[in-house]
């Protein structure tokens, strides 16, 4: 009986297969269903995670299953409830739509020789599972594409350690290649204007555009995460793109969690702010979200809204998300296509002619 090993057994390698590329698309993920039980499973695994929650473990552990765990779950249900739809979870909904029209669109440009999939960071499908998948179907190159324009420890940094904690347990790596970043990206600033200027030709302009970034505990920035001033740069170049004044917008952030100071000013109470000051008419967008998803339908499309009218505000629009416009995946597409350079992913002329030749060499005994 062979000795036990800590890496599992290798897929079986067929001689003279074409080694092949793939994109891994990854997002943060969602529950598998809008119930408690499901939200329960969804927070442990997302909550767990030493870069989302950074308090010591002997603190924060009896915490999450004390308190949060048990009481948590069922009001988050709700609010999924709110905007689940009839394919499932917004969020996994536009990742595989994405997924599938990248695919679509390196293949027009020339990328035969490539497979595009998509993971989620907790959930389901996990990066671990798809990493496996791709492997089995002898992938040996895989580019890492994170859906978050602006890099953070707490999102594109953790999957990164999802991957990397995946290599741990196999004994034939593949090559890896990571996007950390593209908050400056040209086409995405251009996606994203284009998606605002044909908001505003279908509803008119706002008084003001409120731009709502995810946010992060504020004492990250203090600790070198460059989070903050990336979300400011995307503000500040879309701002350009669209022709605004200073005063024509604002930077915000949301999804503000535990009683720790986050990045400012928060979201919400801006939108209250600004009713109260006169502004009747607001239009909100949320740049670091490439789909829609909990923290944009039911958060700002729903609560958002209702707090702004409270305050006296008497028109509120939400921007959705860029989701899968052709813009948006034509960017991506570029994107990725910058950082495959060099790695084959295009059909070469005699592949299946030198692969058979191969083959047949092995059979009259050649060396592998």
């Amino acid at each position: 009986m062979p000795p036990s090993s800590p890496f599992r057994l290798e897929p079986e390698f067929t001689h003279g297969q074409v080694p092949r590329t793939a994109v891994l698309l990854c997002n943060l993920g969602t529950p598998d269903a809008p119930t408690p039980s499901s939200v329960r499973r969804y927070l442990a695994q997302f909550l767990a995670d030493r870069r989302v929650v950074e308090i010591p473990r002997l603190l924060w552990m009896p915490i999450l299953y004390g308190l949060i765990l048990p009481l948590r779950p069922a009001r988050s249900a709700a609010k999924y409830a709110s905007i689940w739809t009839a394919e499932g979870s917004p969020l996994k909904v536009w990742t595989a739509r994405q997924s599938q029209l990248l695919q679509d669109w390196l293949g027009v440009q020339g990328h035969a020789q490539l497979t595009v999939r998509y993971a989620m960071r907790y959930g389901n499908p996990s990066v671990a599972s798809q990493l496996d998948a791709l492997k089995a179907e002898g992938v040996t190159r895989i580019l890492v594409l994170p859906a978050y324009p602006q890099y953070s420890g707490t999102t594109t940094a953790s999957v990164l350690d999802a991957v990397h904690a995946w290599a741990g347990t196999v004994r034939n790596v593949p090559e890896f290649r990571f996007v950390n970043r593209y908050h400056d990206d040209r086409g995405y600033i251009s996606a994203l204007a284009a998606k605002i200027e044909s908001y505003w030709a279908e509803h008119g302009r706002p008084q003001q555009l409120v731009m709502s970034f995810h946010g992060v505990p504020e004492r990250t920035l203090a600790l070198g995460d460059p989070y903050h001033c990336e979300c400011l740069k995307t503000a500040r170049l879309l701002a350009e793109r669209l022709g605004l004044p200073a005063d024509g917008y604002v930077v915000t952030f949301q999804s503000r969690f535990g009683k720790a100071r986050w990045l400012e000013p928060y979201t919400e109470p801006t939108l209250c702010g600004l009713a109260r000051q006169g502004v009747k008419r607001v239009h909100v967008v949320c740049p670091g979200f490439t789909s829609d998803c909990l923290e944009t339908l039911e958060e700002i499309a729903q609560e958002a809204r209702h707090a702004f009218e409270e305050a006296g505000g008497t028109e509120f629009h939400y921007i959705p998300c860029l989701n899968g416009d052709a813009a948006w995946i034509a960017a991506m597409g570029e994107i990725a296509a910058v950082h495959l350079a060099g790695w084959p992913t295009r059909a070469m002329p005699g592949t299946e002619a030198l692969a058979a030749s191969r083959n047949a060499a092995l059979a009259r005994g050649a060396r592998a």
